[in-house]
């Protein structure tokens, strides 16, 4: 049995050709089950969800009280999925249903991971293949497991690492940072991704920056080492700038630098340092907080189609 999870916020331009894909899909496939999650939309989503529910007995969905945001309602998903192996795509189509049977067959060679791999970014802007490059390349120098570069949380993954997946605990959760840190066979099968179908993007930048800073703190401590070398780094232009200032003051009094510009461009320079430590040291406590208030990563507000298999 095979689980098809798609996490779905304001999407209602989308979801018919969503499903007639996937539904040509599910058909090749054999027994298969499309658990749908909406993520609090505001739109005609839901309403859409519960009417293939009506039509399509392989449709299951759940429905969250609030938004909680796209790694959550992947997680969601994830818990609630029975499949043997279990794809995750998004509801723009910028992940092409199919590809799905190249996912199932790499995993049939024996992979537990079979991540799809960008190899193009179709009517993307550049600032945006720019950044994304960036990253991923940041993100392999930086985590403590190697995440392979330009996959997204399009993939298919093995019943067994869906199970260590569901058991991992933690609140702030990189699901394609997850997946790699688990071990096992993982391959990669590459594609050229589509523009986005219909509706506005869902990921803007200031979403995607919260996802690549959340990345880099739960899978590196670099962030933490620098901390330490930008203040080695202060402390020593203190101890040269010190060493500057009693030497004009001695032998060059009538010195341009030594007064009051002086004293400002420092004090300036090492708050700005501090300023840049706390805010590192804030993230990682900031992640401590929530992981220790213990509340749930989401409430339900409705769930179907899961009292039998399909």
């Amino acid at each position: 049995m095979y689980s098809l999870i798609v996490p779905i916020y304001n999407e209602e331009d989308n979801i018919p050709v969503l499903y007639d894909r996937l539904k040509a899909v599910m058909d090749q496939l054999g027994s298969t089950e499309l658990v749908l999650i909406n993520d609090g939309s505001g739109d005609r989503s839901l309403e859409m969800i519960r009417a293939l529910h009506g039509q399509d007995k392989r449709v299951c969905y759940l429905s969250f009280a609030r938004n909680f945001g796209h790694q959550v309602a992947v997680t969601a998903g994830l818990n609630f999925a029975r499949g043997q192996a279990v794809i995750i795509l998004d509801a723009d189509l910028q992940d092409p249903p199919e590809l799905v049977p190249q996912l199932v067959e790499r995993w049939r060679e024996g992979y537990s991971v079979v991540y799809a791999q960008r190899v193009k970014r179709r009517q993307e802007s550049w600032f945006k293949r720019l950044t994304a490059y960036g990253f991923y390349r940041l993100l392999q120098r930086l985590a403590d497991v190697k995440i392979p570069a330009d996959t997204g949380d399009f993939c298919l993954m093995d019943r067994q690492v869906v199970d260590l997946l569901n058991a991992m605990p933690e609140r702030n959760r990189y699901i394609r940072g997850l997946r790699a840190w688990v071990g096992f066979p993982q391959t990669g099968v590459k594609f050229e991704r589509d523009p986005r179908h219909a509706g506005e993007v869902k990921y803007t930048f200031r979403k995607s920056l919260r996802l690549a800073i959340n990345s880099l703190v739960s899978f590196s401590i670099v962030p933490l080492r620098l901390a330490t070398y930008l203040g080695l780094l202060a402390a020593l232009l203190a101890m040269a700038m010190m060493v500057l200032v009693l030497y004009w003051r001695l032998f060059q009094t009538n010195s341009p630098l030594d007064g009051f510009a002086t004293v400002v461009i420092a004090n300036l320079f090492f708050g700005a340092v501090q300023l840049i430590c706390i805010g590192i040291l804030g993230e990682y406590i900031g992640r401590i907080y929530d992981e220790v208030k213990g509340r749930p990563l989401y409430t339900l507000a409705e769930v179907a189609g899961f009292e039998q298999l399909p």
